[in-house]
């Protein structure tokens, strides 16, 4: 199919302000809800998966990014699900780079689990791909095949090693856990920052049942930050890479240090960002139940301009602030899991 034509909607400037005249700048689409891990913090063991008919096709997943892009959103990533593992993704990453080519887009990118990036790195880099973040919680094999419910670390680790021979930047994106990987922390960050890659924690969010008690597993990066400090010294650093994260410099390693708090510190009053699901369900807030069914405008034949209408509808509902909580004995915030919402 001819890529889609975004040229009637394209402003000389960014176009989309939410009621709170934050401007959204950043779509995250997820391109597919399955994965070829289940990790327990993410998803239930025994996952259903949705009927291929429910999920955007590439030209549809084309058509609604081009269009966002239209309206002034410079940053696209690419989420799960695992993106690597949707047949044909790659055809898609290309279609999509012609954005890169016009200067309309500043950032085309994806959050992947690394099992699939010594297949992938370089196709990856030659569409114009520059940077990724894989996430990966633990460098010990045992735990890194609990965590992920079978998988095989080396896998990923020649996956990241690919990559940077690829040319792509690899930050490592790690979500701590009470029980599981919290002593662990500075040993990560140590590999990452030796590796000469950054490395952002991830406090645990409470979207889905995924059978497993998330209350005991949440550590508040207070915590960490505070255990960090008593033997390294972090300096905050001015720099935004368009996503939640705030930054320090662990001055020991030179390295680089984000931290995401959804739940101890939120980051709603700064949020340029909304997600697009592999069902074409728009979700301008992560944390709310908040939803805009872009597959039925894209499915009901109507043309660009009202594919940005439909967009522009939905940005301007974008609610104020997330409804994250977590507590023993409460069900989880949101009963979407992260892997069909696109991480």
């Amino acid at each position: 199919m001819t890529p889609f034509d975004d040229t009637a909607t394209r402003p000389a400037k960014p176009a989309l302000i939410d009621g709170f005249g934050r401007s959204v700048t950043y779509l995250r689409v997820s391109v597919t809800d399955r994965c070829d891990l289940r990790c327990v913090y993410c998803m239930a063991e025994k996952m259903s998966f949705l009927p291929k008919a429910e999920v955007l096709s590439l030209d549809e997943l084309d058509h609604v990014a081009s269009a966002f892009v239209g309206l002034g959103v410079r940053k696209l990533r690419l989420t799960g699900g695992e993106p690597l593992v949707r047949k044909g993704i790659m055809s898609l990453v290309e279609r999509l780079s012609r954005h890169l080519a016009s200067g309309a887009l500043d950032e085309l990118t994806l959050t992947t689990n690394g099992t699939r990036l010594a297949e992938y790195a370089a196709d990856l880099a030659r569409h114009g791909v520059r940077r990724i973040n894989v996430s990966l919680d633990t460098l010990k094999p045992d735990l890194f095949a609990r965590l992920t419910r079978g998988g095989d670390l080396a896998k990923v680790l020649v996956g990241v090693e690919a990559a940077k021979a690829a040319g792509l930047s690899v930050k490592i994106n790690t979500v701590a856990l009470q029980h599981d990987n919290a002593a662990e922390i500075p040993g990560l960050i140590q590999w990452a920052h030796g590796q000469g890659m950054d490395l952002t924690l991830i406090e645990t969010m409470p979207l889905g049942d995924t059978g497993e008690d998330r209350t005991d597993q949440f550590l508040s990066l207070d915590e960490v930050r505070a255990n960090l400090e008593s033997f390294w010294t972090l300096t905050e650093l001015p720099l935004s890479t368009g996503g939640p994260a705030r930054y320090v410099r662990i001055e020991e390693t030179g390295g680089r240090l984000g931290l995401i708090t959804p739940l101890s510190h939120n980051f709603c009053e700064s949020c340029n960002r909304v997600r697009l699901t592999c069902t074409g369900v728009l979700h301008t807030c992560l944390g709310r139940e908040d939803a805009a069914d872009l597959r039925a405008v894209l499915r009901g034949g109507v043309d660009a301009a009202g594919i940005a209408d439909a967009i522009r509808l939905a940005v301007d509902a974008k609610p104020q602030g997330h409804d994250f909580h977590i507590a023993r004995g409460l069900p989880p915030a949101l009963a979407r899991h992260m892997s069909t919402t696109g991480g």
